[in-house]
């Protein structure tokens, strides 16, 4: 691990280019989802550190590739927030290797704490076109 290592207690929502060291607590499993973008497949996992606990999600191709008790080092990953939860996130263009085992302490040492989602946790929302109501035509009346 070469560069700075985020702990899972620091993560806020927006973060990007994130990389952590952690242990899969739990695989909650695999599935897909339509998107704006079409089908995806995901896989879910709780995964931890020393300071801490979140939910990663994995999209893509690597979707199934953890399981409870593997110890790994996540790059490039990114943070966002669902349902109110604070959520680490890996994709394409992210890497999953696996360390050894005594990487990351065991799961029995891995506090419940959780990164909190703080007030603004949301991505900020595009501005609609057509002014201050929105929409083509509306308050121009009939001509």
């Amino acid at each position: 691990m070469s560069e700075s290592v985020t702990k899972i207690i620091n993560l806020k929502p927006g973060m990007e280019n994130i990389n952590t060291a952690v242990r899969v607590l739990e695989a909650l499993g695999t599935r897909t989802i339509d998107t704006k973008a079409g089908t995806r497949t995901l896989g879910e996992y709780i995964v931890g550190d020393d300071t801490g606990r979140v939910k990663l999600v994995v999209w893509g191709s690597k979707a199934g590739s953890l399981a409870s008790g593997d110890v790994v080092e996540i790059r490039n990953a990114w943070v966002t927030v669902f349902k109110g939860e604070v959520q680490l996130n890996a994709g394409k263009n992210s890497s999953i290797e696996k360390l050894s085992d005594d990487a990351v302490p065991p799961a029995d040492a891995i506090p419940d704490e959780s990164p909190k989602a703080e007030g603004g946790a949301m991505p900020p929302r595009r501005p609609r076109s057509g002014g201050r109501f929105g929409g083509r035509g509306r308050g121009r009346g009939y001509r």
